[in-house]
């Protein structure tokens, strides 16, 4: 794409319905109607936005969170399926590229993922995020390296990380080395306090210095009334307040836009593209100020898997055995080859 050319992106504060089935996609389709009317191309929304985060984790032992965890189970989402096609189709009718945190029900497994949609409404990208936090182990399960791509959308190429995954300096890197444009970044929001909020603006402004990328960061929110509802503990409810920091990064890790700290809204701006070339001239880290040679990345893309089949070759007194485990070509040229030398 042209250097010369800007991008109008919007980052979604929001707070979830906790009480409606299906409030909180109602609200995410209003926003990008909202949001269309405001001639933006891309939509960020927070982590996991649908139909909720799981902030009830964050404050209730795990012994005592089981109903609400099946709770979530029941409203989670299947990716494709038709809260993703409704989403679509308003991505399609206002050329938006739109980026939405799901839990993402997979069998008998809640997922964090991220779901890029084109402005054609077509799914760019699912991924799911590598390693829940602390709290989050309990509800969701792990993602594989298969989502660290960063993709080639109606916007510029897109990259995506999710909250604390920022603070993994090689996921950060592995989108990196994909020349990401914009990177869509993902927080809970109402949680911790200041200081959350406070780390997120640090590592949103480092990523897009250190990336060369303009970074829009989309964080959730909880009204008072919510929080009273998740727990009637003021000591808990001190920790489901602050924490919000919905922001829009410039690759020279200015802030562009007004921030939002409370409440809930819009943080919109336009993108420069040219000041990416601008940035990378001067440090590009995957480029001339890398050293390949001293430093590198290894990533496994191949998505996890837990079941091979080996009924094709002899069983385990076959030297091939331990070689099948991996359905890369290669590997199965490998033990193709051991097998003939028998």
């Amino acid at each position: 794409m042209s250097d010369a050319r800007t991008v109008t992106a919007a980052a979604a504060q929001v707070a979830p319905d906790l009480e409606i089935p299906g409030g909180t996609l109602n609200k995410v389709c209003a926003l990008i109607e909202e949001a269309a009317g405001q001639g933006v191309e891309l939509i960020v929304f927070p982590e996991t936005l649908v139909p909720y985060y799981p902030y009830f984790s964050f404050v209730r032992a795990p012994a005592f969170s089981g109903p609400d965890h099946l709770a979530l189970y029941q409203q989670a989402v299947t990716v494709p399926g038709p809260e993703i096609d409704r989403v679509a189709a308003l991505a399609r009718r206002h050329a938006m590229v739109v980026v939405l945190g799901v839990n993402e029900r997979d069998q008998g497994t809640l997922y964090n993922t991220q779901v890029v949609l084109d402005r054609d409404g077509r799914l760019l990208l699912k991924r799911r995020k590598i390693t829940p936090t602390h709290h989050e182990r309990m509800i969701w399960g792990q993602g594989d390296a298969s989502g660290l791509t960063v993709v080639d959308s109606g916007v510029g190429r897109i990259g995506a990380l999710a909250c604390w995954e920022h603070y993994n300096p090689l996921a950060r890197y592995a989108l990196m080395t994909q020349h990401e444009e914009i990177h869509c970044a993902q927080f809970p929001g109402s949680m911790v306090g200041q200081v959350f909020a406070d780390q997120i603006e640090a590592a949103m402004r480092h990523h897009a210095a250190e990336s060369g990328c303009f970074v829009v960061n989309a964080t959730g929110w909880l009204e008072n009334h919510q929080i009273e509802a998740i727990t009637t503990d003021p000591a808990q409810q001190k920790a489901l307040r602050g924490g919000c920091m919905t922001m829009i990064v410039s690759p020279e890790g200015k802030v562009l836009g007004q921030p939002l700290t409370e409440g809930e809204g819009l943080c919109v701006a336009e993108l420069d593209m040219g000041l990416i070339l601008k940035r990378k001239r001067m440090m590009d880290s995957v480029g001339h100020y890398a050293r390949p040679e001293l430093l590198s990345l290894m990533i496994d893309r191949r998505p996890a898997a837990t079941s091979h089949d080996l009924t094709r070759y002899g069983g385990d007194s076959d030297p091939a055995f331990a070689i099948a485990r991996s359905d890369d070509d290669e590997c199965e040229q490998q033990a193709l080859r051991a097998a003939a030398h028998q």
